[in-house]
């Protein structure tokens, strides 16, 4: 298998646009070499897993997804012409489409088969790599879509003017309508210090969590606050809640603090509105990781969390992450 030729947000930021449309051939040609390279990868992590594992028909499933995908993109012959570039964008388009619920189904295929396996640790493994690489993938299909959009202050996937505020409240604000929904009352968030910071969001699980716990006293929730701090090499957003604590195992695969998995499937079969596989928390872990940040969980069970996101900034004045 061939080795990735990987790329940098800097050389993604700083790339440019030029006026006859050539930098979406080049950005094209790039991702007819590399998106199959990476597929590779991905199938071979399929093909590496146990047998209890990979015989699994919803991981049957996404193997066959990837397999397909593969097919679809290596069948493709060499982009020469701008036509050939739109072509290409309908098929990424139709593949993200396609992949959209990967995660999903990862999480529900090894829930199944969670209970037969001996060795904990290959499927972490595989797990870790399946979710980065897929994100990876994803985030290099998205921006060479989003180029063709004019978008004020956007470079591709990247924002070159983020409001971090604006961007908390929008998901707070979401998270904010799941719990009226689920339990009749809300939360509210703080912000606080360095509100100009450029960082990704990641408040929605605490947010819920600490309704949970507060279930007995809903109308009398203590305030999330959420402290932001940057400088010239990285940024910081310290979450901190008072939803009691978090067991040790809330950082391991598949662990839910909420209801049994039986529980959370409607008699038509589908999800609930209150399934959780327990991925959310490792998958946010992972992602951090992977930006070359970190995700620190600091739990005082009977009292509270902190959560400690650090992330780098990506204008290339010191060191960064490949993507």
């Amino acid at each position: 298998i061939q080795p990735s030729v990987h790329l940098t947000p800097t050389t993604m930021l700083y790339s440019g646009c030029s006026q006859d449309g050539s930098h979406f051939l080049k950005s094209t040609r790039y991702l007819q070499q590399e998106l199959p390279v990476c597929i590779t990868h991905h199938i071979q992590g399929f093909c590496n897993l146990p047998f209890i594992i990979s015989c699994n028909p919803t991981i049957l499933h996404v193997h066959e997804l990837y397999l397909h995908a593969f097919q679809k993109l290596s069948d493709l012959p060499p982009i020469q012409l701008h036509s050939d570039e739109v072509q290409y964008c309908a098929l990424l388009q139709q593949l993200l489409e396609d992949h959209k619920d990967m995660v999903t189904l990862l999480a529900e295929g090894l829930q199944k088969c969670w209970r037969h396996i001996q060795d904990e640790c290959l499927p972490r493994s595989f797990l870790d790599k399946t979710l980065t690489s897929r994100l990876g993938m994803q985030m290099l299909a998205v921006h060479h879509l989003v180029l063709h959009k004019d978008t004020l202050d956007f470079m591709g996937i990247i924002c070159t003017c983020l409001s971090p505020k604006k961007l908390i409240e929008k998901w707070v604000d979401l998270a904010r309508r799941l719990c009226e929904h689920q339990y009749g009352n809300a939360l509210h968030v703080h912000i606080n210090r360095h509100v100009a910071a450029h960082f990704p969001f990641i408040c929605l699980p605490w947010t819920i969590a600490t309704m949970e716990s507060h279930l007995d006293t809903p109308y009398n929730v203590p305030d999330i606050v959420v402290t932001l701090a940057n400088n010239d090499i990285n940024l910081v957003m310290w979450i901190l809640d008072r939803s009691r604590g978090m067991l040790d195992k809330v950082t391991e695969y598949h662990y839910s603090m909420g209801w049994p998995f039986h529980s959370l499937i409607e008699p038509n079969g589908q999800a609930g509105p209150k399934q959780r596989f327990g991925f959310g928390l490792l998958t946010s872990r992972t992602y951090a990781e992977y930006l070359a940040g970190s995700l620190v969980l600091q739990s005082l069970q009977g009292v509270g969390t902190d959560i400690c996101l650090r992330l780098w900034h990506i204008d290339g004045k010191a060191k960064s992450f490949c993507i």
